[in-house]
């Protein structure tokens, strides 16, 4: 009886898992676009933060100019 049951589970699995890998969807054109779109966003969005942030640092580079400049000023 035993023997049975642990047959038929092992029957029953095996046939779960082909009929779950028989359903592997395959990616079409619209789904491959779509991978490279956020691709290219991320990279995008990457390439921002990058941009960003040499701007802040010249920006803070030039308030420190700025400020050198005023406390060498002779005029005040």
């Amino acid at each position: 009886m035993k023997l049975k049951m642990t047959m038929g589970v092992a029957v029953v699995t095996t046939a779960l898992l082909a009929a779950l890998s028989g359903c592997q969807k395959q990616e079409g054109p619209a789904e491959t676009a779509g991978k490279k779109i956020d691709q290219a966003v991320e990279k995008s969005a990457e390439k921002i933060d990058e941009v960003k942030e040499k701007a802040g640092e010249k920006i803070e580079k030039a308030g420190e100019d700025l400020q050198d400049a005023t406390k060498s000023d002779p005029k005040k």
